[in-house]
Order: structure tokens, then sequence, then C-alpha cells
């Protein structure tokens, strides 16, 4: 067993201990929470019959008392009955990440399928050189395998990163660096991914509440009052007016009745009320957009929380992303405060004797909703930067979270070299350990172009997908599935899964036919990075003879473009005989053996045309009439 085989046991080791403590915790939490009910419930039918015995034996006064103690003490077992309940949903989610992790290592599509229910971006991206290819999202893709976000918007975000055509190597390297100090924080991700899954049971309603999973939820849809446009008109001048009109009915209400001044605050009083009337607009909805935004901030509190209260030493790229939560002067817990006190002071109006008191000798309202507006104004600023930099911890989350699930990945080198791709051992990261045989490939400015020939089920379109997956590892700025993979910045264009298209009116063949002449446009774009393609079966929707002219005529277009390189899969066996004919062209091949009535593959990545086929021998093995050569 290799060292990084150990390492990976270790890991699915160390989840499954986990898993068993944290089960045995959340046994011990029930079993805690069933003794709360049962004092609660003690404690209620008691109370309520002693209360009434009392009142028969010793009178109303010795009943009450009794009735009061007994209910501080239900309150505070409730309390305590409480942060247990929130314990056991804490204990639940981190059962089900640690769940999800093991079945990220095992690749159980089932299991991810039962504990997530993450709504996956499946639109049709027919125009995209390789989403629709290369699984790299759906419903068994790399996304799904990586995505540990909560928030719908950090999901995008990890989605956007793997489909990212236009890669930068500065980038790529400050990931790759996030990635390295987040792989070694376990109880860091863990945490994050826990506090942000509690604010989503929040988000949603009391059901879902009860049953805590990792669905993924729209934070946005919590903050969209921060999209309404602001008042152009200050209510600064009319607090001020109101303050100066407040101020002078004291005044004039105090002098006159010294018997200094006649009785003069009923005019001024009226000119109060006055304005009050007339500017009364901006203060009645005051009340309402208040509670939505302190709501809107409490569900975001657990996660801001623990971010702000994080310490970053010797982490410089987490504390860069971290930064908008390390503002002293604008840290959200302090945000929060602020905004609870404004409704505090705006749920004045709650007690309506109360509030038309204070109302007559102040402009309570329109100083704490000028106090409101100015808030909104300054949170408009900062909750996008919390939230753009929880959506960027989250995707990175799940990169960190890929990385050390899969200790024997490695990261991959970006060379100043114009066409450089080196793997030793590349392996597909969507096929299990066991089954996944891993292939040495290489190309360079002197191999540009590899024919790739093989049997039916050999391998072929695996392996276009192997590079083509790994080439979106590396550039997201994770790592990939190989002991060594050394590659230029390239565009990736694939041609594999062309469908056809009723409404469009397209046939299979026209519908290749405009696939491939976007590879080459943008093969020939001079300012784009060049181009790394992979086709599978080129042509396939035609007939044989100007499927072979096209073909020969395509890969020699391809070859005078010093601007492109890639694999054509194909089993069209006559189009190896380019590589004696052009320069920079190779073979490569995939083969298969017969024993036992059956096929036998070893998926192995050969030098050379294939020297065998399959086809009537899958025919004859299963069953289908074969005319004997």
């Amino acid at each position: 067993m290799s060292d990084k085989t150990a390492d990976s046991m270790n890991r699915l080791q160390r989840l499954e201990y986990n898993i068993a403590r944290l089960r045995r915790r959340s046994k011990q939490l029930e079993a805690l929470s069933g003794k709360y009910w049962t004092i609660r419930r003690l404690l209620f039918v008691s109370g309520s019959l002693l209360a009434l015995l009392m009142c028969k034996l010793s009178g109303g006064t010795t009943a009450v008392t009794l009735a009061v103690l007994i209910t501080i003490a239900f309150a505070v077992v409730a309390a305590f009955h409480s942060r247990i309940s929130d314990g056991i949903t804490r204990n639940s989610l981190m059962v089900t990440i640690k769940e999800i992790q093991v079945a990220r290592i095992n690749l159980d599509w089932q299991q991810l399928s039962r504990s997530t229910q993450t709504q996956h971006e499946s639109e049709s991206q027919p125009e995209h050189p390789f989403a629709a290819d290369l699984d790299v999202t759906g419903e068994r893709s790399l996304h799904r395998l990586m995505a540990s976000a909560v928030t719908k918007e950090g999901s995008q975000r990890l989605r956007s990163w793997l489909l990212n055509n236009r890669p930068d190597a500065r980038t790529i390297e400050l990931r790759q660096g996030l990635v390295r100090e987040l792989e070694g924080l376990s109880i860091f991700r863990d945490k994050l991914q826990l506090h942000s899954a509690i604010a989503g049971i929040q988000a949603r309603s009391a059901q879902h509440a009860r049953q805590p999973q990792l669905d993924q939820w729209d934070s946005h849809a919590l903050v969209a009052w921060i999209a309404h446009e602001l008042p152009q008109e200050s209510l600064r001048s009319t607090v001020i007016l109101l303050g100066i009109l407040a101020a002078l009915n004291i005044i004039l209400l105090i002098l006159a009745s010294l018997d200094l001044t006649p009785h003069l605050w009923p005019i001024t009083f009226v000119i109060y009320v006055g304005v009050m009337i007339v500017k009364q607009a901006r203060t009645t909805s005051a009340w309402g957009k208040v509670q939505d935004m302190e709501k809107a901030l409490r569900r975001f509190r657990a996660v801001f929380k623990y971010l702000e209260s994080r310490r970053y030493q010797n982490r410089p790229h987490l504390a860069r992303v971290c930064a908008p939560f390390l503002d002293p002067a604008k840290r959200p817990s302090a945000e929060l405060k602020r905004a609870e006190r404004i409704a505090a002071a705006l749920g004045l109006r709650t007690n309506p004797i109360l509030w038309l008191l204070v109302q007559t000798v102040v402009p309570w309202d329109f100083f704490f909703t000028y106090r409101l507006e100015k808030f909104r104004d300054e949170i408009s600023k900062l909750l996008p930067l919390w939230l753009d930099a929880w959506y960027e911890l989250e995707a990175l989350n799940s990169l960190a979270n890929f990385s050390w699930l899969n200790p024997g990945y490695v990261f991959p080198d970006i060379v100043a070299s114009a066409t450089q791709f080196d793997a030793r051992a590349l392996g597909h990261p969507l096929v299990k350990p066991e089954y996944k045989i891993c292939n040495n490939f290489e190309l360079d400015d002197e191999r540009r172009i590899v024919i790739l020939t093989g049997s039916n089920m050999a391998g072929k379109s695996t392996f276009l997908r192997t590079v083509g997956l790994n080439l979106c590892l590396a550039y997201a700025g994770a790592p990939v599935n190989a002991e060594r993979l050394r590659i230029s910045l390239f565009q990736l264009f694939t041609c594999i899964k062309v469908s056809d298209s009723v409404q469009d009116g397209l046939s299979y063949f026209y519908a290749e036919v405009k696939r491939l002449k976007l590879l080459l446009s943008a093969a020939e774009s001079e300012n784009s990075p060049p181009t790394f393609f992979l086709i599978d079966e080129i042509f396939r929707g035609t007939n044989n003879r100007e499927r072979h002219l096209g073909s020969h005529a395509f890969i020699r277009a391809l070859s005078r473009r010093q601007n492109a390189l890639g694999l054509i899969a194909t089993h069209d066996l006559e189009l190896t005989n380019l590589a004696n004919e052009i320069s920079g062209i190779a073979n490569f091949h995939f083969r298969e053996e017969l024993g036992d009535g059956r096929l036998v593959f070893d998926y192995q990545l050969r030098p050379g045309p294939c020297p065998t086929t399959n086809a009537l021998q899958i025919m004859r093995i299963e069953g289908l009439p074969v005319d004997a050569q």
C-alpha cells in the first residue's frame, strides 16, 4: 500500500470515528432532552395543582407567590432545554457533514443525494466550450462532488471557477495558497459549513428546521431591501426643524407656566404637529423596515460572528479574504447592535399611549427613522462586502475540503511555456479508486496532436474527460488527480457529446459541424490563450467516405494552427496515417484482450495505432447474428 493510499484510509477511518462519536453524543443529548421534557411537564402539572391547592388553603397571595416561583423555575428549565435542542440540531448537522465527506471519498452518489438537496444549475449551455461534455455540472458531476457550499451563491461561485475558460496564473496561484491554508484547518472548515447551514435553517420554514439538512438556500432573498432606492431627500433638515420646534415648545410652556410670557406655546405646537403630519409618510414604514433589516442581519449573525472572532495569524491569504470582518469599526456584530438599538427605539409605537406622549414632546419617530436611513445607507455598502467574502470562503472551502479528502492529489505547476501538458499518473476524479487506472501523457510543441484509437469501451472517451476535468480542477485552483501535472494556460474546447436539436432544426451532423467551426475560430484567435481541444468520434454523423475526407481536412487545418493542441479519439484507423504525413501528430491507443468468452480491458494508454477492433466480437458475445468472414 502506497503512502498516499494509507493517508486516504487514515482520513476515512478518522471520519468514521468522528461519526460514531457524534452519534453517541446525539443519543446522550436526546436522552437529556427527554429528561428536560419530563421536568417541564412535572413543573406544569404539579405547579398548577399546588397553586390551586394553596389558593384554597392559604389564600390568593400565597398561591400567586408559589405560581410566580414555579413559572420562574419553568422558564429556567425551558431555557436549558432550548440549549439542548440547539445542540441536537448542531450535532445532527455535523453528522451529516461528516457522512457527506465519507460519501465523497467513496464516490457514493446515492448517499450524496440522500444527504443533500443541492439545486444544480442544469440550464443548457450549448455555446459553452466544454460545459456540456465533461460532467462538470449535473447530478453526478465534479461540481456535485466538490460543492460543500450551503448558499446558492457560494455554489455558483465554485461552478464559475470550474467553468472558467480564461485562466489567469496569478489567480490560480492565490487560490492554491488559500486552499493550502484552509486544508489544514478542518475544524474551521466544518464550523463554517455548520454555521452556514444553521443560517439556512433559520431562513426556512419551521418544518425544515425540525429536519436539519444541508440544503442550499438563496441568502440574497433575505436582503432584497438593500436594492430598494433610498429617498433622495434626507430627513436631516426635518429632524433639525422638529427638534427646534420641540425645544421651543418646552421653553415657551415653562415660561408661560411661570407667567413670564403669554401662552404662545400652542402656536408652536400646532406648527410642530403640522410638520409631523406633512412628513409622516417617511416614518410610517420605518418600523417594518427595521424589523426586516434586523431579522436579515440576525440570520447571518452566526456566520459573521464566527468569522470575525477568528484569528488568522500565519494565514496571510485567509486574512485577506476575511478582512471585511476584521475592521473594528465596521464589524457585523457592532452593526447588528446598532440595528437592535434602532429597532428597540422605533418599537415604542407598539405602546400607543406611551408613544403618543413621547411624540408630543420630542420627534422620536423622525429622529430614529433618520438614523435608520443613515444606517441603511452604510449597511448597503458593508453587507455586499461581507456576503462576497462569505461566498468566496464557501467556494474555497469546497476546494480545500476536496484537497483534504484526496491526499493523493497534487497541485499543478503552471509553466510559462506556450504549449505544454505533462502529466504523470493522470486519473479520472469521478472514477472510484478501486476501478481507476492512471496514465502518463504529454503534449508540447513537438507533439501537438494525438490521434487516439481503440476498440469500443476501451477507454477513449473516459481519457478525454480525464484530461479535461483535470484542466478544470487546475484552473480553478484545486489539486488534480495526478502524481505530477505541468501545464500551460489554455482555453479548453471540447466536442464530445454533440446532440441534435428538434427545436432549432439541427441534425446531429450539422450540430457537430457548427461545434467544430467554433473550435477552429477559437484556435485562430490571437487575443486568447492557446486552444486545448478534445474531440470524440469526429464526423460520426455522416457516411464513411465523407467522414474520412472531412476528418483528414479538419485535422490538417488544426495542425496548421500553432495556437492549438489536443486529442482526437476515433474508430477510423486510416486517420492514424496522418502521423506519417504531418509533423506534430502522434498515435496512441487503448486495447483489449479476449478471454473466457469476454473482453478484458486494462485501460492502459499505449503509443501507436490500435492493432485490434472488437465490434463484431461484442455483437457475437451479446448474441447478435454476425456473418462469417
